[in-house]
């Protein structure tokens, strides 16, 4: 079950409007394939059961009402009565799976807690809803009172409930007490339906996960992204590839769609995937040391059971100071360029050398260094900065004048702009409007400061062209930002005077 629509959006921060809450339905249901999907909590707000109402309208009228689910409550039937007004037919009905829980915030005893739930099922089969039951707070219930915790089972083992759901609610358990625990409510408890959920607070999420499948329990919960509160719940791409491959079991999920659905769920919650999330990070399948890229090429010895492929994704050789000849060999075969060994040890040095000034070297500037080493090198650029000023003055327009060399012929102009750079790109374009020469679009800017607060910390500009249908980008390191972006803007046009530009849709680029 996922429950990046309930449990996910408690993350802090995150909420998802009622479209996405479909999109979101959708893409899981019909792209992924997961088998129900928790969308929502019970008397939550009004907008949120307009959406749910959204939700089951589409999923009635694609025959998927049954996988959708809600978390209601022991309150005397008004979140049950919420939850079938909203059109939804399954109820996660949530209970104390814990002394604590039950004593101290219901100030209630078990049988007292044990009457209200009973009552509770009983509108619930009234309104024509399956119930699944929560233990809350399972995972302290067994560590602390596990009498307890029996003691419900035992008065509601017999009645009609679909799935009993062990949630480890604040994340405290390890893999041995995971895997303990539910082997015990299973041996105790043989016929009945056993869910486990999993919050990550100790990094723990997807290990506990494992243990309790090794136990024998019937179902898992994750959240795309591993969205939830506090450190979130156990990350949904984690799990698949680790039922898949550690425990060489079958689900329905369609692996081929989990990275696009991630970065869906990326885009509308807005925290962002780490880069080295496994499975679904920008730099998961990404090799940096030359040696593995060089194992690689003679006989796959870094790959693992974890192929790009399968999550619809490629193979990426990153370009810096550890990159080795394999790694820019690699690149190269990409890009179908082929290099004699001295060329390609100078583009090695050469990308080595960028690195160790921290700058990104990725294949889209391959050509360009490519270029460089062979006699094509900065001091025989054909387009050359000889110099440049800019002014930035409080109330007035910024300008900028430019001084720069073609081919060995000068050229200097002044332009006013809404920023020192678009006053220096117009400077730039008066020239080369004058000459009849093409210029690009910029498509996209984009600034990256390293972390660490240091005030000389270099600035990388990285801008996104679009040229004669090509697109591409060039980076710039510079401590000014604007300094860095015109570094760019000289790499672009010197690529284009020397017809070097890659397209980015040739390109593995995270």
């Amino acid at each position: 079950m996922d429950t990046t629509l309930r449990d996910g959006e408690q993350t802090s921060g995150v909420s998802f409007a009622a479209q996405e809450k479909v999109s979101i339905v959708r893409l899981l249901i019909e792209e992924l394939k997961v088998d129900r999907v928790e969308v929502a909590s019970a008397r939550v707000s009004e907008g949120e059961f307009q959406a749910v109402q959204r939700m089951t309208q589409w999923a009635a009228t694609h025959g998927h009402l049954h996988k959708l689910e809600v978390l209601g409550f022991v309150d005397g039937g008004a979140s049950l009565q919420w939850i079938s007004q909203a059109g939804c037919k399954v109820v996660n009905l949530l209970t104390k799976g814990s002394l604590k829980h039950c004593k101290f915030q219901l100030r209630k005893t078990a049988e007292e807690h044990l009457n209200d739930i009973k009552a509770t099922i009983a509108i619930a089969q009234k309104l024509g809803l399956t119930v699944n039951v929560y233990l809350e707070d399972w995972s302290n219930g067994m560590r602390e009172s596990k009498d307890y915790v029996f003691r419900i089972m035992d008065g509601l083992k017999k009645l009609p409930i679909a799935r009993f759901m062990l949630p480890d609610t604040l994340g405290i358990l390890n893999p041995d007490e995971a895997g303990k625990f539910c082997a015990e409510m299973i041996e105790r408890y043989p016929n009945l339906h056993f869910d486990f959920h999993a919050h990550n607070d100790y990094d723990l999420a997807v290990a506990n996960v494992y243990e309790a499948i090794k136990a024998g329990v019937h179902g898992v919960h994750t959240t795309v992204n591993g969205l939830g509160e506090r450190a979130g719940n156990a990350p949904l791409t984690s799990v698949i590839a680790l039922i898949h491959d550690h425990m060489k079991l079958q689900t329905n999920v369609d692996e081929s769609k989990l990275y696009n659905v991630s970065k869906v769920v990326e885009s509308y919650s807005g925290v962002r995937i780490p880069n080295n999330k496994p499975v679904i990070g920008d730099n998961v399948f990404t090799q940096v040391a030359g040696v593995h890229a060089d194992g690689d090429k003679k006989k796959n010895l870094y790959f693992n059971d974890l192929i790009p492929e399968r999550f619809g994704r490629s193979r990426e050789y990153a370009l810096g100071k550890n990159s080795g000849k394999a790694n820019i060999l690699k690149n190269l075969e990409l890009l179908g360029i082929d290099l004699d060994d001295e060329s390609a040890k100078k583009v090695t040095a050469r990308i080595i050398e960028l690195g160790d000034q921290k700058e990104l070297v990725s294949p889209d500037e391959l050509p360009y260094i490519v270029s460089d080493i062979l006699k094509n090198g900065i001091e025989n650029q054909d387009i050359q900065i000889l110099n440049y000023s800019l002014n930035l003055t409080d109330g007035m327009r910024p300008t900028a004048t430019v001084k720069i060399s073609i081919r060995g012929e000068v050229y200097q102009e002044s332009a006013a702009g809404e920023g020192q750079y678009h006053a220096f790109s117009k400077a730039m374009y008066k020239i080369y409007r004058n000459l009849d020469k093409p210029t690009p679009e910029l498509l996209d800017y984009v600034v990256v400061i390293p972390p660490g607060g240091k005030t000389n910390a270099l600035v990388q500009t990285i801008i996104t062209w679009k040229f004669e249908g090509k697109v591409f980008k060039t980076r710039g390191l510079d401590v000014d930002q604007t300094a860095a972006a015109i570094k760019a803007t000289i790499k672009m046009l010197n690529m284009i005077e020397k017809g070097s530009i890659p397209t980015l849709n040739n390109l593995n680029l995270p």
